[in-house]
C-alpha cells in the first residue's frame, strides 16, 4: 500500500491531477486485500496451534468475593 502511495502521489504530482493519484492509491489497497484477505493454500500450510481453553476453577475467587483495595489517604 505505502509503495503504491509513493507511485502515486508521484504520477499525480508529475501530471498535476490528484484525481490519479486517488486511483492508484485505491488500486493499490484493492490488490493488498485481495492477496491477504483470502484464506489462500500458500498461508494454511502450516497452521497455528493455538492453546485449549482453560475452565475456571473453584479455587480462583469471582471479582464480586474479592475485598475491595483501600486507597491510602493523601
Amino acid at each position: 500500500i505505502i509503495f503504491l502511495q509513493v507511485i502515486g502521489f508521484i504520477y499525480g504530482y508529475i501530471i498535476e491531477q490528484f484525481e490519479w493519484t486517488v486511483y492508484i492509491v485505491m488500486a493499490g489497497v484493492a490488490l493488498s486485500c485481495l492477496l491477504t484477505l483470502p484464506p489462500w493454500p500458500m498461508y494454511r500450510r502450516n497452521p497455528l496451534k493455538w492453546l485449549p481453553v482453560q475452565e475456571l476453577g473453584t479455587e480462583e475467587k469471582k471479582p464480586a468475593d474479592r475485598k475491595p483495595k483501600r486507597h491510602a489517604k493523601s
